[in-house]
């Protein structure tokens, strides 16, 4: 007596699942998915090459899906610039005088702060909005 077909995809489907846990890569999950889409396909008596095929369909649909929404959350802004993670983005504070070396240290929210200039334009005293965080610096224009 051999093995089932559909046994076969759920060890394949198992295998993924394993090594995903083992590696952290979600795509993996996607192929999973193929395999047991393949399985169910097997309990319909679908032959091999249905199979196979529907395997392909739906573990490398479910990749080219979760490719395209990655990749869409990829052309959001950077954590050091999103407003919804960096609630310093957006307030004012005045700077009094920079540095030569182009920057100034302020006392913001209780602590003393670094701050850059945004961009290349040429540091001038006065009132600044925060447009970014980097590490410990507030990047700031001319409010």
């Amino acid at each position: 007596m051999g093995i089932a077909d559909s046994t076969v995809w759920w060890l394949l489907a198992g295998a993924c699942v394993v090594a995903e846990m083992l590696t952290g890569t979600f795509y993996l999950l996607m192929l999973a998915l193929g395999f047991a889409a393949a399985a169910l396909a097997s309990y319909l008596a679908i032959g091999m090459s249905a199979q196979v095929a529907t395997a392909a369909i739906v573990g490398g649909g479910a990749v080219a899906l979760w490719y395209a929404v990655r990749s869409a959350r990829g052309r959001r802004k950077h954590a050091e610039a999103d407003p919804a993670l960096n609630l310093d983005i957006g307030e004012t504070l005045t700077v009094d005088h920079w540095a030569p070396d182009g920057t100034a240290s302020v006392h913001y929210r209780g602590a003393r702060w670094t701050v850059v200039p945004h961009g290349r334009q040429p540091p001038v005293a006065g009132l600044h909005r925060v447009v970014g965080v980097v590490g410990n610096r507030l990047v700031v224009d001319k409010a």
